[in-house]
């Protein structure tokens, strides 16, 4: 089956607290009590926000705050049934809509146009510990990936979450077999076709969104610039821009991580904010897949680094950013209908959805 879905995340700070708690935990609940079809909760490793605060897990004085990404997806009258509660415990940070198609059926329902211009985010929704014979479920899935020839592909592991309405958090001593992971690829909406077949026979309970995106570089290569929408729709409603830059805890700049680097120049423009996300797995252009290893003196896990802002500041990121990345990293765009931030100044956006196009 293939459905209309939006996709609801927020962007907030570790120790945030809600009335009764941190917020992570009662933004959990939220989607729990609502039998959301999927939400994962990712903890971040590096990051700031409006106030420019870095948050990092590279110095012990800065880790005791890391930033976290929570993200829900459903039909869009559970997510918008979602938009009060969520926004009543929510008393700072970023919070998006955007729309996404569900697929929780065979691959005869995800036929995908090639727009000129157009690029197909995929995100598989796994556990933690699930197995596809000898394999993890979610290196099976990105071998799949790599052999159709996908642009890239990155699996974040979530600590707290939701897949098929059922509650499933980590564990201190546990086996957390069924916590979600997401895996997050991009591609010609054609390779991703051909890979959803697979995929779909892979999988116990699949359950997968895809997105419209443009992939502006790849290993170095310029290939687009980030679309450029109007500042509003026809009703008024502000639209807004994502950048996100998939590269590898390896990969450098100057010799600093290019994850670190890319945080620290967006902190010193003025972007409104970034937050880095380290992955377990993946792979981007023809490289292997791979993530850490045994005795390894050096990280080789994949990194992925969002930026959201006004289609003005973007393109002033994207230059940055367009630097930063000579030789390495996919760096795709997005058009964002819906935004919310909040903080010590108040309020910017809201969480109407503005309409847009690529």
């Amino acid at each position: 089956m293939s459905a209309d879905a939006l996709k609801l995340t927020a962007y907030f700070g570790e120790r945030e607290r809600a009335e009764r708690g941190l917020l992570s935990d009662a933004l959990a609940d939220l989607y729990g009590a609502h039998r959301i079809q999927a939400s994962v909760l990712l903890r971040g490793a590096e990051g700031f926000g409006p106030l420019h605060r870095l948050r990092t897990d590279r110095l012990l004085t800065l880790s005791e705050d890391l930033p976290v990404v929570s993200v829900a997806v459903d039909s869009p009258e559970r997510i918008e049934a979602l938009l009060e509660p969520v926004t009543q415990v929510t008393r700072s940070g970023l919070i998006t809509l955007e729309r996404a198609r569900l697929l929780t059926g065979g691959p005869a329902a995800a036929e995908l146009p090639e727009q000129p211009g157009q690029a197909t985010k995929l995100t598989v929704y796994v556990g933690r510990h699930e197995r596809t014979g000898r394999l993890s479920a979610h290196a099976a899935v990105t071998g799949i990936l790599h052999r159709h020839g996908v642009d890239g592909a990155t699996v974040l592991l979530g600590v707290d979450g939701t897949r098929g309405g059922r509650r499933l958090r980590a564990r201190f001593i546990a086996r957390n077999a069924e916590v979600p992971m997401m895996i997050v690829a991009v591609a010609r909406g054609g390779r991703i076709a051909a890979a959803l077949p697979e995929i779909f026979a892979l999988l116990r309970e699949p359950l997968i969104t895809i997105e419209r995106v443009r992939v502006c570089k790849r290993d170095g290569e310029l290939l687009a610039r980030p679309q450029e929408p109007a500042g509003r729709d026809e009703h008024g409603l502000a639209l807004w821009q994502k950048l996100m830059v998939y590269t590898s805890q390896q990969a450098t700049h100057d010799g600093h991580p290019l994850s670190t680097q890319i945080v620290r120049r967006l902190r010193e423009s003025d972007a409104a904010g970034a937050t880095s996300v380290r992955g377990i797995w993946g792979f981007h252009g023809e490289h292997a897949p791979h993530g850490d290893r045994f005795l390894q003196t050096r990280r080789r896990v994949p990194v992925v680094t969002i930026v959201i802002d006004t289609p003005e500041r973007i393109a002033r990121s994207f230059s940055i950013i367009d630097e930063l990345t000579r030789e390495h990293g996919l760096v795709t765009s997005e058009t964002v209908p819906a935004m919310r931030a909040m903080g010590a100044d108040g309020q910017l956006g809201c969480l109407r959805l503005a309409e847009r196009g690529l």
